[in-house]
């Protein structure tokens, strides 16, 4: 036999081994246990939905799920500890809108492709973010805040901990014209600590971190950033209702690395949309103030594109120069 004919069939078996291997995996799977990267901090709407999906999903797919919080940089750091994890079933990102689409916009040299470097599961929902203040911040709604704001100049600063909360604000800058300082949190209930010890001035959280605060009488929502009322907050009117043409909203969901095995991606799939349509998971999930909008792997694909060129806009919109 040739040279080249011995190469080739060694290539050959080499690959009837993987394929076999990858094969049984697949059949096996899940027999460890698995993990939820979230790249938000313990707390935030991110964590919350992970924190509900690794318990249902873990039930239903007869593994634990562990989370593990990886926050920082916007969610950077999270998103690319999932691109370098295995693409074995064992290691799954809890998204947002702000790892696969905002931050394409928000910086020049992003280190993952959110399309190209993950394997979408499914979408859970959206939110929307609510403009808060301390119980004791002179203005009770939005113009009040805007005429505040515009007669105190440079002088309040808001924290933001994802590009949700940032550009819900500096969009509310540009397009009320506004002078106000931002600062940055690896996520937001740091955000809401300093809010209430009186470092900051506003700032804006999710619908689910918003209502708690509101509920405990230390906190005041003025606006939220979604076209309509959320439905966990009824009385706190759209800021778009003062402010012409402002809308944002933040969406979840789940991926994997890029190149999960058919079959992998098949269960694992399978399993988020049967726990995803439990009235007691939904009912938690609504519970902490999320929308529900439920997607399949292939839906959540497109969506993801269609979000890139939404969240251009947005940041676009908000004046927001690229890192």
């Amino acid at each position: 036999m040739t040279t080249p004919r011995i190469v080739q069939k060694v290539l050959a078996l080499g690959l009837v081994a993987l394929l076999s291997s990858t094969s049984v995996m697949a059949q096996n799977y899940p027999n460890k246990a698995i993990k939820f990267i979230v790249p938000f901090p313990a707390g935030s709407a991110t964590d919350n939905v992970g924190r509900i999906l690794a318990q249902a999903m873990g039930e239903a797919m007869g593994q634990s799920i562990t989370i593990e919080n990886k926050a920082g940089a916007n969610g950077i750091l999270g998103a690319e500890a999932v691109k370098a994890s295995p693409a074995d079933g064992y290691t799954f990102l809890v998204t947002t809108s702000t790892t696969q689409a905002a931050n394409v916009h928000l910086y020049r040299k992003l280190p993952y492709d959110p399309v190209k470097d993950f394997t979408p599961i499914g979408k859970v929902g959206e939110t929307g973010f609510i403009l808060m203040v301390a119980s004791d911040f002179p203005a009770k709604d939005m113009k009040e805040f805007i005429s505040y704001a515009k007669a105190n100049p440079g002088k309040l600063a808001y924290g933001h901990g994802s590009s949700g909360s940032l550009v819900s604000a500096a969009m509310l800058c540009e397009l009320a014209g506004l002078q106000t300082v931002g600062v940055p949190y690896k996520g937001i209930p740091p955000a809401m600590t300093d809010l209430l010890g009186g470092q900051l001035q506003f700032a804006f959280a999710d619908v689910g971190n918003a209502v708690s605060q509101m509920n405990g009488g230390r906190m005041r929502g003025l606006g939220v950033t979604t076209r309509k009322r959320a439905g966990k907050a009824p009385n706190v009117p759209a800021i778009g209702d003062t402010v012409k043409d402002y809308n944002v909203s933040a969406w979840f969901g789940l991926m994997a690395p890029a190149g999960l095995p058919a079959d992998v991606h098949k269960k694992a799939s399978a399993a988020f949309l049967a726990v995803m349509a439990k009235p007691e998971v939904r009912e938690k999930i609504q519970g902490v103030g999320i929308d529900l909008d439920v997607e399949d792997s292939a839906t959540l694909a497109k969506t993801i594109d269609a979000e890139i060129k939404k969240w251009g806009g947005w940041v676009k919109a908000a004046g927001i120069t690229p890192e």
